[in-house]
């Protein structure tokens, strides 16, 4: 009885202690798309490069300033996925009484991480983990459009409140409602995900009415968009232009630096690997215990990659040595230079590599595979485990499919529709200049992703320039030869990304309806990453001719040649600054 007593009286205290008359200044710290930069320094030689280090001086000087009181720490996901760190501590050392994100995070006192798909692309195993070890700290890891399939509740939370700046402060959270075109059911099995409109709106006005926040701010791993409501995967100004009592949106995914506010509401998106500092700044103002009035700014924050907290460095030494001694693990020999950007042209030894890996690691007679890092180099000689993470950094699996012959030729005509410009275009490739003066950039890059840039191996044929959409692509033969037949079919080892259908090349280029592509699959292996070193491991030397049997991959090349060369190399200039 006396204890609910009390109870009863501490709610009543706590509900008589609303805001003090006068200006309450709030300020919000973000980050989003960190991608494992976490340490200052490059795995190999004596570099720099932006870090939470870096964040972590820029937080700390804010909440000298304005009193740690009044600040809040958001990350708007895709933390767990991206660099040598975040691997390591995934996937080999398991063991660890706490991942090293969750000793990072609750040592720059982040109050929310929000997740995002790849995070959730590392699989049950490590963000439930993650999810136990964080709550121990007090930050949830919030996800409320995650929806579990036993029960309809959400298998992460939906938000959580808190006390800032003398105001009561909910801040709700959501994944990617796109999760599934990622990645393969296994690493999310038991839930599904809802798209973010209307859903947040529900559960906001749900907050207000149970919670009686002062502050509503909304966490989302979903890109900035085009506010047309037509994106699963770019909701955030949707949401911006319609949701009704919220102060801030927090945004991510697309890598896009942006910052905006209007009178009510802002928008802030740092962009990725720890650039920016996103800074929300409420001043809200109240009267006989009453919010009257807000007003509210927003910016970004450049991160000077010098600037790494000393202190923070040094306590995480270890955990950084580690990482870089097994980075440093020799695995092969390569005896000739890799680079990804000459996939644009045509073959190459990088994407040559990729298409033996997935051909030989499978036994299928066909495979695609796209230039994943944009423009990495690989230099000949001893081949380190750090440059896997720049001939394949995404933690995909390697698939087989059945697709008829027909089906191969679309995709490839739809892959080459996103990479080549129109027949009668100034170039060849699909390339756009660009003048970006929040960063006093300028230069060009392709309109479209070149991760889904997909070539084929396993057939030989050419891509003509010269045509239009649907007609570009002529498969000639198998490699070794035999024919090709458009109405056979054919087992395709591609990747698990691609599999779900990521980038459209299955659904839009193939014309194969989503429900179905889970009945096309036949196999589902390892880690493409993991397939690559035992390749390597196997041969000792990558060179033109482990990676270069044409009689296993096939060719392609673009015609006419003579117009293909000069068109493309003019291109390649633009993009890079030097012709191959």
């Amino acid at each position: 009885m006396k204890k609910n007593t009390f109870l009863f009286c501490f709610l009543l205290l706590l509900a008589a202690c609303g805001p003090k008359d006068g200006i309450h200044t709030l300020k919000l710290l973000t980050t989003n798309d960190v991608h494992g930069y976490w340490f200052d320094s490059t795995y190999t030689g004596s570099g720099t490069r932006q870090s939470l280090f870096a964040v972590n001086y820029y937080v700390d000087s804010i909440r000298n300033a304005a009193g740690e009181e009044n600040v809040l720490l958001v990350d708007a996901g895709d933390c767990l996925q991206g660099d040598n760190a975040t691997y390591y501590y995934n996937y080999v050392d398991t063991d660890a009484a706490e991942h090293l994100f969750t000793r990072l995070v609750s040592y720059m006192k982040y109050d929310v991480i929000t997740v995002g798909n790849h995070d959730i692309e590392t699989g049950h195993a490590v963000y439930d983990k993650l999810e136990k070890q964080l709550g121990k700290h007090g930050i949830p890891l919030l996800g409320g459009n995650a929806i579990r399939n036993d029960d309809g509740k959400p298998y992460f939370r939906t938000y959580k409140v808190f006390r800032r700046a003398g105001l009561k402060v909910a801040v709700l959270g959501y994944t990617n409602a796109n999760n599934p075109a990622w990645m393969d059911e296994s690493l999310w099995y038991g839930m599904h995900f809802e798209r973010l409109v209307p859903l947040v709106q529900q559960d906001v006005d749900m907050v207000i009415a149970k919670e009686k926040p002062h502050v509503v701010i909304v966490s989302m791993h979903s890109a900035t968009g085009k506010g047309t409501f037509d994106n699963p995967e770019a909701e955030a100004l949707d949401l911006y232009r319609t949701l009704r009592g919220v102060d801030f949106v927090v945004c991510a995914h697309d890598h896009r630096e942006v910052t905006f506010h209007n009178d009510s509401i802002a928008l802030i998106n740092t962009g990725c690997r720890a650039k920016y500092l996103g800074c929300g700044t409420l001043n809200v103002e109240v009267r006989d215990g009453k919010v009257v009035g807000k007003t509210i700014g927003s910016e970004l924050i450049k991160v000077d990659k010098s600037k790494a907290d000393a202190r923070m460095r040094e306590t995480f030494r270890s955990e950084f040595e580690t990482v870089r001694d097994f980075s440093f693990r020799e695995i092969g020999v390569l005896s000739t230079d890799l680079r990804s950007r000459d996939s644009y042209l045509g073959m190459s030894p990088y994407i040559n590599l990729l298409h033996t890996v997935e051909l030989k690691s499978t036994g299928a007679q066909v495979a695609f595979a796209a230039p994943l890092t944009f423009n990495g180099t690989v230099k000949t000689g001893i081949l380190v485990y750090n440059d896997l993470f720049t001939i394949y950094p995404f933690e995909n699996q390697l698939y087989t499919m059945r697709l008829k012959g027909s089906e191969i030729k679309n995709y490839l005509e739809y892959s080459y529709d996103a990479w080549l410009d129109e027949p009668d275009g100034p170039h060849a490739l699909r390339i756009r200049e660009y003048d970006d003066p929040r960063n006093s950039q300028s230069g060009w890059s392709f309109v479209s992703r070149s991760y889904n840039f997909d070539s084929a191996s396993g057939i030989n044929y050419t891509v003509n320039i010269t045509k239009s959409k649907g007609e570009r692509v002529n498969i000639s033969s198998m490699a070794d030869g035999s024919p090709f037949d458009p109405e056979a079919e054919y087992v395709v080892a591609l990747t698990s990304y691609r599999a779900s259908g990521a980038g459209g090349l299955l659904t839009e280029g193939a014309g194969i309806p989503k429900a179905d592509l889970e009945g096309r699959i036949v196999s589902r292996g390892k880690e493409i990453r993991d397939c690559v070193y035992d390749f390597i491991n196997v041969n000792g030397i990558v060179d033109g001719e482990s990676v270069g049997d044409a009689k296993l991959i096939g060719s392609w090349k673009f015609v006419p040649e003579k117009t293909a060369a000069k068109k493309l190399g003019d291109d390649f200039n633009l993009l890079f600054g030097q012709k191959k």
